[in-house]
């Protein structure tokens, strides 16, 4: 089966990649958005572990996926390396990223797997070099803080997508699903446009807004609120999404989110994967679902918003370009996300 028809037949999705309110006009608040070069045959991506620890043995099946495409892999010296939960302490994080940061013959970063550690050394790197040098950082997770990050400081676009461990360990034995996932990471980076179509939700505000995309993990942009790294979402399509937290937590971080202004003049909202976990105790049930969760926040909003797109922790994560134009279009039966060109 073509992969076109069987995205399509998920009812998710074929990749290849919200006129604002007020009439959707308004301009993005940083116009100097630029992408690195798309990849060839040859090229080095790197593999670094600036979050977490893993081993060698653990990345072997991304290295050879990433080898079949024709590629060239560097493992960076924070492989194998640990420091209680990260790669390596956070000197080691610091430099290992930072020295494929500075090579120019590196054309991609894959991060190899989230967890928790950017936090602790993103304001020690320096990122002067990707002007002269553009590349690809790609992660997501708690590399959502090195997403806004870049975009906030560099105007460069990057990669959200799935990381070294979320590789299948035999590929002839993955479900397409998980192939197609993996393979949208090799579409974006061979420069491919995003190009997202899916069954629509009951609960989405309807509507069409275009904007830069930028979002990621909704704790970790809550937590980066006032930071240097802070994420400007005015005029901007959002994406959100979570795993492993109670109802009421991800009411709270909403209710912070919108306390900061990121939730007043969007483009669009996107909803991604929201895995919660269940009250420990029946009686202390929350009472309202991620749905109403989210709507309540957006009483006096007029953007579309979207639920149940396939990005998030889980198997259907596909890769998203953060910084990349792009036009959603929220209708009572489809929703569509489209790159549009605009980057240069």
């Amino acid at each position: 089966m073509k992969r076109h028809h069987f995205l399509q037949q998920l009812g998710a999705l074929t990749l290849g990649a919200g006129l604002p309110y007020e009439s959707f006009s308004m301009e993005p608040e940083n116009n100097a958005l630029f992408q690195p070069p798309f990849l060839k045959a040859g090229d080095i991506i790197a593999i670094s572990s600036p979050a977490g620890y893993i081993t060698r043995e653990e990345i072997n099946p991304a290295v050879q996926q990433l080898q079949s495409w024709g590629l060239t892999v560097r493992i960076g010296d924070t492989i194998g390396k640990r420091d209680g939960t990260f790669g390596g302490t956070d000197q080691e994080r610091t430099a290992d990223l930072q020295r494929l940061i500075n090579d120019p013959s590196v054309k991609a970063i894959l991060c190899a797997r989230g967890g928790y550690g950017l936090i602790r050394i993103i304001d020690g790197i320096d990122f002067r070099p990707l002007r002269k040098h553009p590349k690809w950082l790609i992660g997501f997770s708690d590399v959502t803080v090195l997403h806004a990050h870049l975009f906030r400081k560099t105007g460069l676009a990057s990669i959200h997508s799935k990381m070294c461990n979320s590789f299948p360990d035999d590929w002839s034995k993955a479900d397409e699903l998980q192939k197609a996932t993996i393979l949208s990471i090799r579409d974006m980076l061979f420069g491919l446009p995003m190009k997202f179509e899916y069954a629509a939700s009951p609960y989405n505000q309807l509507g069409t807004g275009v904007g830069q995309l930028v979002g990621g993990n909704c704790k970790t942009i809550e937590s980066l609120a006032g930071s240097a790294s802070d994420l400007h979402t005015r005029g901007k399509i959002l994406f959100l999404e979570d795993t492993g937290e109670y109802l009421y937590s991800i009411d709270r971080m909403l209710w912070n989110i919108k306390r900061s202004g990121k939730l007043e003049h969007l483009a669009g909202l996107i909803i991604g994967g929201f895995k919660h976990k269940p009250s420990e105790k029946p009686e202390e049930e929350f009472g309202k679902n991620l749905q109403q969760i989210v709507l309540e926040k957006l009483d006096d909003c007029r953007y579309p918003v979207c639920f149940d797109f396939p990005v998030g922790h889980q198997k259907n994560n596909f890769a998203l370009k953060c910084g990349a134009l792009v036009r959603l279009e929220v209708n009572a039966n489809t929703i569509r996300l489209t790159e549009l060109p605009s980057l240069q």
